[in-house]
């Protein structure tokens, strides 16, 4: 039986094909008021996870005229998912399985998707293998290529030797590293992101994540091309689409997200204003815009 959670949620773990317990943050509403339309499920970033959704999926989920079940994922080495001790299984491919699983076990055949970052590439790979599993999709400052010059930049804050001591210097060290493409961002929100990112340990902020999937940047040959989704990003055009691309983002050009619309031609972008790689989904007028897409949702 999944453990309730006074703030809003069940918690749920599943066990991934190769035996890993991973963990799930579930939104239920009610099947009465959500009788008709389809669950939202979020993927998270990099090192990200489901605290990252829990604003926004409160939003979603007690919306008073279409509340839908949501459903955010802890990738494995992330959050309350336990770490794979194979380090070479941090990779999209494994990672789709593992929401394909989740699916599985939670009885879901059809979904809205929102994938930030890294959860947007799992969800391009989603969609070239297991299109019948996606209804629509919301891309969070994602597309099918990646900027060197954003990707190096996150190599090198998540692999920085700076730890904070407490979390007052957390919150510092976030905006330090950040405060120049989030200037949407107020005091409360640092904070807030600040509790999403680390773990308390014993009163100390820890990164909430297997530092494997940190170090694995490292290996990336920037003097080459980065591969690129193109291919996979064909399936998406097929879906109803949203884009939500940060203002100040360095991972993703506005040339790609012109690229983007070109080739989907129904395709919702929607600008992050004063925020930067990856925006939060719960500020600003993203959510009203999110709210119209699911409007057109089943």
């Amino acid at each position: 039986m999944p453990d309730t959670d006074a703030g809003g949620f069940q918690e749920r773990f599943y066990t991934s094909s190769d035996g890993l317990r991973l963990y799930v943050r579930d939104y239920q509403p009610g099947q009465a008021a959500t009788a008709g339309r389809l669950p939202v499920i979020c993927l998270p970033g990099l090192t990200r996870n489901t605290r990252d959704f829990h604003p926004l999926a409160l939003l979603l989920s007690r919306d008073t005229t279409m509340p839908r079940r949501v459903i955010a994922l802890d990738l494995r080495g992330r959050g309350n998912s336990a770490w794979d001790e194979n380090k070479a299984n941090y990779n999209l491919a494994i990672e789709a399985g593992d929401v394909l699983a989740a699916c599985a076990v939670l009885g879901i055949e059809r979904a809205i998707f929102i994938g930030t970052s890294r959860g947007g590439l799992i969800l391009h790979l989603i969609a070239a293998t297991r299109p019948d599993l996606l209804e629509a999709v919301i891309l969070n400052d994602i597309g099918p290529v990646l900027e060197a010059e954003g990707l190096a930049r996150i190599r090198d804050y998540l692999n920085s030797s700076r730890k904070p001591a407490d979390w007052n210097e957390a919150t510092d060290l976030l905006k330090e590293n950040h405060g120049a493409s989030f200037t949407a961002l107020a005091e409360e929100d640092w904070r807030e992101m600040a509790l999403a990112l680390y773990r308390d340990i014993s009163g100390r902020p820890v990164a909430d994540f297997d530092p494997a999937i940190a170090e694995a940047l490292k290996s990336i040959d920037f003097s080459q091309p980065l591969p690129d989704l193109w291919e996979q990003f064909e399936s998406l055009s097929r879906l109803p689409l949203m884009l939500i691309r940060g203002e100040n983002t360095s991972l993703l050009s506005q040339e790609t997200a012109g690229e983007m619309a070109r080739r989907h031609s129904g395709l919702i972008l929607h600008a992050a204003e004063g925020q930067g790689h990856a925006p939060l989904l719960h500020l600003g007028n993203i959510p009203t815009t999110i709210r119209a897409f699911l409007v057109t949702c089943r």
